[in-house]
């Protein structure tokens, strides 16, 4: 196994609530993140799932420092970004990128793409500004656009082009870490594959780490090497990416893989979908024990009394059930 090259330990993120206008008191507090333990090997992509409002997008923004951690450190390549200045920040920002889910608003419509490109090589000072153009050029080249387009404006490119611009602007500092938040899930169908083909290559070519985060787990399982799901600000199964999808052990991921669609319609109409009794509890007032049990078709007493740790299952397995060896 190669060596970590990111780790989390205990990461949370919370957001407080607060109401009136002058004097503002505090009212409670989201738990958008809420203990994360999570160490990513270099070279490897780690794909992150879940339902919508499980703290997915909170995290891979923690991990960045946009929004900054309650509690807990990120450790990249041996530096704890919770703890440094804005400085120092800036420097590590050349080790970790990221793309995010809509090229629509990630792409600032007053700046041609050179513009866009260029900046990040000058404000990191990567090279002599005689050689931003040829630099420029190889990064539209890398992602498959002609250099011709570089003094376009974002809008005269359609969703999968001004995707390619901002993977592009991802790679123009020479990562070793890009955080991907669902960039693929405001394409259509088709350029969701060439993107998926282009982020495949480009993870293998450079030998770069990608954290990938989705909903649709065919798509995880097509380009991961591992699969962490997390449900409520917490990760529950954590595995290799076949094993995980294949072979599901926590019951909150199972539910998840039974809504994969088949193209077989045979097998389709037969196949049985896990539904979930009721909707995921607030964040804001997370239940006692597992989050999960108040949904859970096997949660008994126990699984109320304390949130349930990540239990190795296997070699390469973990998942957070104390119930997971009664399982069928």
């Amino acid at each position: 196994m190669s060596d970590p090259i990111l780790q989390l330990t205990d990461v949370k993120t919370h957001f407080p609530i607060e109401r009136g206008f002058f004097f503002k008191r505090h009212v409670g507090t989201v738990k958008a993140v809420d203990g994360i333990n999570l160490t990513v090997r270099r070279g490897e992509v780690l794909g992150l799932v879940g339902e919508s409002g499980c703290g997915k997008s909170t995290l891979a923004r923690t991990i960045l420092q946009l929004v900054p951690t309650t509690g807990g450190t990120v450790v990249l390549n041996g530096r704890n970004l919770a703890t440094d200045s804005a400085r120092e920040l800036l420097a590590a920002r050349r080790d970790l990128q990221m793309v995010f889910q809509d090229p629509y608003a990630s792409l600032n419509p007053r700046m041609t793409v050179f513009a866009t490109l260029a900046e990040p090589l000058a404000v990191h000072k990567v090279c002599p500004a005689s050689e931003i153009p040829a630099r420029v050029a190889a990064l539209m080249s890398t992602v498959g656009l002609a250099p011709r387009f570089m003094q376009k404006y974002p809008h005269e490119f359609s969703g999968g082009q001004r995707q390619r611009i901002a993977i592009a602007r991802a790679l123009a500092l020479e990562p070793k870490v890009i955080v991907a938040d669902e960039p693929v899930s405001a394409l259509d169908v088709s350029i969701q594959a060439q993107i998926l083909n282009l982020l495949a290559q480009l993870t293998k070519k450079m030998n770069l780490t990608l954290i990938f985060i989705a909903h649709d787990l065919s798509v995880v399982k097509h380009i991961s090497d591992r699969v962490a799901v997390m449900y409520l600000g917490k990760i529950v199964e954590l595995g290799l990416a076949a094993d995980v999808i294949d072979h599901p052990r926590h019951p909150y991921t199972r539910a998840l893989v039974s809504a994969i669609p088949t193209p077989n319609p045979d097998i389709e109409r037969t196949r049985q979908r896990i539904v979930l009794a009721g909707d995921p509890p607030s964040p804001i007032n997370p239940p006692a024990g597992c989050a999960f049990h108040p949904r859970c078709a096997y949660a008994q007493e126990q699984c109320k009394l304390a949130p349930p740790p990540l239990i190795a299952d296997g070699p390469s397995r973990e998942v957070a059930c104390i119930r997971l060896r009664d399982l069928p």
